[in-house]
């Protein structure tokens, strides 16, 4: 891209110079070096720096020699860079004959982006294991092409001075790589060696504490450690120590980019039962790490498309789908059972750090495990622990050793979790290698802060047609979450020189993002959005959608606060930024207790069933699922609707079809009953071509504007008879897939044939299940339809804060259109 008063080439000799701006993630990535290279291959002079507002280089030179200066910038840009804008602006030339590269400019307002951190590239990788190379098993071995970025930036411009590596004075050998314009660590900030960068640290507990899980305190060794069982001192470096630990079956607390990981040996059961208990996971599945993608594809169905993702410079967790019966062969890798149990889908991910494939062992190491459990440390519901100190505190329960570093890290950052949906990326939890890229407004905003939601948290700022959706956040419930998310605001802030001028948030009165927007308004308005909507307005803005047409938003999730009061999630919209109408939704049921149902899938069951008409019948898995006692109480507080909100919730009516067809009758996570529903589907056989159908019924037929409920009573009578009549349990739930397959077509043609519309979104939650979202692209598409899914943020909650955002901007004043 160039600005509009870019000039053409001219003929002749007659110098010619330009001031250049450039903006995008174009700091910490090599854009320097970049442009110096390529000025001095056309013989250009001038200089280049970084500002708050991007890299600008001034050049002269022959006009056809400026021009192709100016026509490459973008096209060979280095590949950690993401050139958003070139604008070029003519200048006298002023004579001379080099180019150099100038110290970086402070002051003024950020306009330039940061770079998410990066897996370690190859060339760094043959460094690591080259024994002749100074960096060989380098912890933090990294370049301009890879390693740390947002997760140690404390400000802008992208300098080592703004980042956690301000306090590592750089030994001479490193001073002269990143002096020299002509080197890969040419100005890489966080460049080190083992001489002057940061260093590892083993911490071991106190003796006897690996494998039994008692409480201890931790015991600080470095490169001298003593085994805890033999007492004898063994001299080793970190990882060597670490290793050895694992292999014995100890829980390791390992600092990573974006915070601690626990890590365990995945093959070993007993071990990975233990991080089980002490992390209070239930039957959550826990991430994998594997050192290539080759090495788990015996155990999952491995496509090109998530192949790249494992591979690519994000390294999400990777959601596949797992081989009900791996053909193991010699020296194949075998996860423990206790690694995803229930799950249909196997989490893994390959190392992006030097210090992972070290404890992966390079070539020569001795042996040690080789497929790791990584999951974030903390307890289920906190935030992930960057701290050092309260590493060793928090974690003092749950890991039986610390392998840490004193890099501090600045900004908390998870890990990415993606799968692939008919061959597209689909997000679930947007966090490192993704964030802090901007996400393309198809509108111009306001600067604005949207706080999402209180599941999955994320918020968003925006400006102009940009908008930085932050790292996951975490559960609201949680003080700790609540002082992250308060740090992560002004963290984003700070790098993005956004200045909020108005906040969004959810229209649920008890939402504590809500609460925290009314807290610190500072007289700014504080618009608040429906949740649904939010959700539609985030698929559309995804998709560069304007807002002058509505689509049907299909919008399908646990739970939302809607505007009748009751709980919403099973949502037939036609929206577009401004507003929505309530075209159909399931009908309500009672949410007895409601967090209580939400745990006891079977709860949702009963009350379901009730509300159909059909007997608690003790032949039904969720009758005999619920004790005497609680079944006796819970059919008082249906009849006298206690504590029983109205619900017209998706995700809660696939927690009671999995407990009616005995797949799942307690929750330990969150949609665990459905995911083991899902997974329960895909066991169907592949000639059952049968479906449930919901009944619709609509108010006002007869005028044709009336809302349609779509009433599961049908799907649940129809789905005791097949129990009844001994249909298992697989086929069940392939049926019930069907049936809200065919639901969603149904809606969707009386959508389009009330209101003209053929295009429909699909988002929520529950679209995460990927064997429904394909079914529902599929038949909407064979009738016509464009359909709409999440790509580029998740279409749970983790991607509401966008849809708030452009809600909010059709509210509230918008600026001019800008850069």
């Amino acid at each position: 891209m160039s600005g509009p008063q870019a000039p053409t080439a001219v003929a002749g000799n007659t110098p010619r110079r330009r001031r250049v701006i450039v903006r995008g993630v174009v700091q910490g990535v090599g854009f320097r070096p970049y442009l110096y290279g390529l000025a001095t291959e056309l013989a250009l002079a001038g200089h280049v720096t970084n500002t708050p507002e991007g890299v600008v280089a001034e050049v002269e030179g022959s006009a056809s020699a400026v021009a192709r200066f100016c026509d490459l910038i973008a096209a060979q840009a280095p590949p950690l860079a993401r050139v958003e804008s070139v604008h070029h602006q003519e200048m006298p030339p002023v004579g001379g004959t080099a180019f150099t590269i100038l110290t970086s400019r402070t002051g003024g307002p950020a306009r330039t982006l940061v770079s998410p951190d990066s897996a370690t590239c190859a060339d760094c990788l043959v460094e690591l294991a080259a024994p002749a190379d100074r960096r060989y098993r380098h912890p933090f071995v990294n370049c301009t092409h890879c390693g740390p970025r947002f997760t140690i930036v404390t400000g802008v411009p992208y300098d080592r001075a703004n980042t956690t590596m301000a306090g590592f004075a750089m030994c001479t050998d490193c001073a002269r790589e990143y002096e020299d314009p002509a080197d890969r660590r040419f100005h890489a900030q966080p460049v080190a060696c083992p001489a002057c960068g940061p260093r590892l640290r083993l911490v071991l507990a106190q003796e006897g504490r690996i494998g039994k899980g008692e409480g201890a305190d931790p015991v600080a060794e470095d490169f001298v450690t003593e085994d805890p069982v033999t007492e004898d001192p063994v001299t080793e470096d970190p990882v060597t120590g670490a290793r050895a630990l694992l292999k014995r079956g100890a829980i390791l607390a390992v600092k990573g980019l974006g915070g601690y990981h626990l890590a365990c040996d995945a093959s070993n059961q007993d071990a990975v039962v233990l991080l089980r208990r002490r992390k209070a996971r239930g039957d959550k599945p826990f991430a994998v790490m594997a050192r290539t993608a080759d090495d788990v594809r015996h155990l999952v169905r491995l496509s090109p498309a998530e192949r790249s993702l494992l591979e690519g410079r994000a390294r999400p967790v990777v959601l596949m789908r797992r081989r009900p019966h791996p053909p193991y062969a010699p020296g194949d890798l075998r996860p423990a059972e206790a690694v995803a149990p229930g799950s249909p889908d196997l989490g893994v991910m390959l190392p992006y750090t030097p210090v992972h494939h070290l404890l992966l062992g390079l070539p020569g190491d001795p042996d040690g495990p080789e497929l790791l459990v990584m999951t974030s440390g903390n307890l289920s519901g906190e935030p992930i622990v960057t701290d050092d100190n309260e590493a060793l505190e928090r974690l003092a329960h749950l890991a039986d050793a610390w392998l840490t570093h004193d890099r501090p890290i600045h900004v908390p950052c998870d890990d990415s979790v993606v799968r692939v949906c008919d061959g597209e990326p689909l997000v679930i939890r947007r966090s490192r290698g993704y964030t802090p890229l901007p996400l393309s407004l198809p509108l111009p905003v306001r600067p604005t802060l949207a706080v999402g939601g209180d599941l999955k948290n994320a918020f968003c700022l925006g400006t102009g047609r940009q908008a930085w959706l932050s790292a996951h956040i975490g559960d609201m419930d949680d003080v700790g979450t609540q002082r992250t998310f308060e740090r992560a605001v002004s963290q984003l802030e700070s790098i993005t020189g956004v200045r909020p001028e108005a906040l969004v948030a959810d229209r649920h009165p008890g939402y504590r993002s809500a609460g925290w927007a009314d807290r610190n308004a500072a007289r700014r308005p504080v618009v608040r959005v429906q949740h649904h909507h939010a959700h539609i307005a985030a698929a559309m803005a995804e998709h560069g959608l304007d807002g002058t047409r509505p689509v049907i938003g299909v919008a399908f999730d646990g739970t939302g606060h809607g505007d009748d009061g009751a709980v919403w999630g099973g949502e037939f919209l036609v929206a577009d930024y401004d507003r929505f109408t309530r075209f159909g939704h399931l009908t309500y049921v009672p949410l007895p207790g409601g967090d209580a149902a939400v745990r006891r899938p079977y709860r949702m069951a009963l009350s379901h069933l009730r509300a159909a008409g059909i007997d608690w019948s003790d032949d039904l898995a969720c009758t005999t699922a619920c004790l005497p006692d609680e079944l006796h109480v819970l059919e008082r507080q249906l009849e006298r609707g206690l504590n029983c909100v109205p619900t017209s919730s998706m995700g809660r009516l696939f927690d009671a079809v999995s407990s009616l067809a005995g797949v799942c009758h307690r929750a330990g996570y969150e949609a665990q009953a459905a995911v083991e529903l899902e997974g329960a589907a895909l066991h169907a056989p592949a000639d059952d071509t049968g479906a449930y159908a919901f009944a619709l019924h609509a108010s006002q037929e007869s005028r044709g504007d009336g809302v349609v409920r779509a009433d599961p009573a049908p799907v649940l009578a129809a789905i005791v008879g097949d129990l009844r009549g001994g249909v298992e349990p697989a086929l069940v739930a392939a049926r019930f897939h069907r049936g809200v397959t065919g639901l969603v077509h149904r809606m969707c043609v009386r959508a389009r044939e009330r209101h003209g519309l053929d295009t429909v979104a699909l988002t929520g939650g529950v679209f995460a299940n990927t064997l429904l979202s394909s079914a529902c692209a599929t038949a909407l598409r064979e009738d016509g339809f464009t359909v709409l899914r999440h790509h580029l943020v998740p279409p749970n909650d983790g991607g509401l804060a966008l849809g708030q955002l452009m809600v909010a901007a059709r509210a509230t004043p918008s600026p001019t259109p800008t850069d």
